[in-house]
């Protein structure tokens, strides 16, 4: 119980991190600086050009709405997260907008829009990576993402895509261009931050000696291993090759082990991602 509390104490804190975050880079770079956004931020400057409201304010309707839909097709769980970043976004919002000290840091057009892609992008990424959303527009492409398997940052990329049509007929050629780069900054970002610490190298191992290099792993690196069966290309042999993945910090001396059995050994080494299992996401014990 003390292990669960500790872990929802944490996720709060980070997805109250997470919006603090998006909503610095919202009000520092974005608003009033005639660069276009996507998410509900973006349809909060396309109400606010006709109707004088702050957009925290529309951003915590579209919220609200946003919740109910997420509720039936989500579930319980993710409102649970979700609820505290859809009061949470639109307070940071507010707050910011009351601390001129914080948000009038820059006018240059690229450097808020740089700087607005890199915050929002990492405010996003945060809350994304604990299972959550900040309300509004992220929730339709985490329903698309979670029912067709389509990576979520394309999809907030077309979502963000369509709400930037909506403020072209408002913001100049330059605002435009710039805020497709930031759009794409941000998408970006999300896509690394989901990535972050998940990265490892899967390693083929081609070998005569392959029950010693296999020996090599089980005693030195402390990984489980595949034999694969193989046939040369050049001689057709019969043969066996070994796969294991490593963590990208096992793989030089893993290298090196290799070396030392077999200096002819042929090796092909690639970036892998969301490894399930043990020694990863396992605890190290024998079933």
């Amino acid at each position: 119980m003390k292990k669960n509390a500790s872990k929802y104490v944490l996720h709060f804190i980070l997805v109250c991190i997470g919006n603090a975050i998006m909503a610095w880079g919202i009000d520092a770079f974005i608003e009033g600086k005639g660069i276009m956004t996507g998410g509900v931020s973006g349809i909060g400057l396309i109400v606010q050009h006709f109707v004088p409201i702050p957009i925290s304010l529309t951003v915590f309707v579209i919220n609200v709405v946003a919740l109910i839909f997420g509720f039936f097709f989500l579930g319980r769980s993710f409102i649970v997260g979700t609820l505290l970043s859809s009061f949470a976004y639109p307070f940071f919002i507010a707050a910011f907008e009351r601390t001129p000290k914080l948000i009038h840091l820059t006018n240059d057009p690229m450097l808020c829009t740089i700087f607005a892609g890199i915050s929002m992008g990492f405010g996003l990424g945060i809350v994304f990576r604990l299972g959550y959303s900040t309300g509004g527009m992220d929730i339709p492409p985490i329903i698309i993402n979670k029912k067709t398997g389509i990576e979520l940052g394309t999809l907030i990329n077309i979502t963000d895509i369509l709400i930037l049509i909506g403020q072209l007929p408002f913001t100049s050629p330059e605002g435009i261009l710039y805020g497709i780069i930031n759009v794409v900054i941000c998408t970006l970002i999300i896509d690394r931050m989901m990535l972050l610490g998940n990265s490892n190298i899967q390693v083929i191992v081609i070998s005569k000696k392959y029950e010693e290099i296999g020996a090599m792993i089980y005693q030195t690196i402390d990984r489980g291993f595949t034999y694969l069966n193989i046939t040369t290309g050049y001689l057709r042999d019969d043969t066996k090759a070994i796969m294991v993945v490593l963590s990208k910090r096992q793989y030089i001396s893993f290298n090196e082990a290799v070396m030392k059995i077999d200096p002819y050994a042929f090796t092909v080494s690639n970036d892998v991602h969301a490894v399930n299992g043990r020694g990863f996401t396992l605890p190290d014990q024998i079933l």
